[in-house]
């Protein structure tokens, strides 16, 4: 009986190992699996997108000289106004009148008071 012991062990040791070189396998397995998974659904994806971007592609192509003309006229007049108004907060946020006009209210010296002071504010 002594000699089984080793004979035993070395059976157990090789069943353990044929095992888990089985799992190893199954699981790269699995995992090539779920990559191809993935990819299927990303060239899925992009089927069905690619209308949406055919179309995406003509409105930039149309818009565009558009944008441009809008940039190179208003660029100017933007960058005047970015460099009269020193500080944003003390003013409301651009408002539209009924006749289409936007005005931008400076806030009174009554609401500036009650803005809260940047240094009540706790940091998370």
């Amino acid at each position: 009986m002594v000699g089984m012991k080793p004979i035993v062990a070395a059976a157990c040791i090789a069943i353990l190992a044929g095992s888990a070189t089985a799992q190893e396998a199954e699981d790269e397995r699995g995992l090539s699996l779920m990559e191809r998974g993935a990819q299927m659904l990303m060239e899925g994806l992009m089927r069905e997108m690619e209308p949406a971007m055919d179309n995406l592609q003509g409105m930039a192509e149309e818009f565009g000289p558009a944008m441009r003309d809008f940039a190179s006229q208003m660029g100017p007049a933007l960058r005047n106004l970015l460099d009269e108004v020193e500080d944003w907060s003390v003013y409301h946020p651009p408002e539209k009148l009924e006749n289409g006009d936007i005005i931008i209210r400076r806030k009174t010296p009554q609401e500036l008071e009650q803005t809260p002071d940047a240094g009540n504010e706790i940091d998370i």
